[in-house]
């Protein structure tokens, strides 16, 4: 009997004549063609072009990597500028809330300084006051 993984092979033999005997054989005919290596032809096929045509068409020029370095150096020139205006603005803030409050000390400082001075003019009158009283018992009660 034949082994089962050897490869099938068809005999044909012709009688001749009894002075010669030929015998052919014919290996087999594929059952099938295979279409593996086409396929694989064609994929490499189409990622050659889909990578050609990517290439093309992503070429960068340097007008457009002038306009994105110059759109990139405007974007940072306009962040510097709003936080130099939201630092100038908390720094104004500040300013005025001491402004106002010198103005509020100084403001307590002069009613302070009137009310000193009011006392001081009420004290000295009172002075006064009591000096011409008794100016005028010492005048009234002296001879004359």
């Amino acid at each position: 009997m034949s082994n089962p993984n050897d490869p099938y092979v068809e005999k044909t033999v012709v009688e001749q004549p009894a002075t010669v005997r030929t015998e052919y054989s014919a290996a087999p005919a594929s059952s099938g063609s295979s279409n593996a290596g086409w396929w694989i032809a064609a994929l490499v096929a189409v990622v050659a072009i889909v990578g050609l045509v990517f290439m093309f068409n992503n070429n960068a020029t340097s007008t457009d990597l002038q306009a994105a370095t110059d759109a990139g150096r405007s974007e940072a020139m306009m962040e510097t500028a709003t936080s130099q205006a939201q630092t100038a603005a908390q720094a104004a803030s500040e300013a005025s809330a001491n402004a106002a409050s010198s103005m509020a000390g100084a403001t307590q400082a002069a009613a302070d300084s009137a009310r000193n001075a009011a006392d001081r003019t009420a004290e000295a009158a009172q002075d006064s006051a009591a000096a011409a009283t008794d100016a005028a018992q010492d005048a009234t009660g002296a001879p004359q």
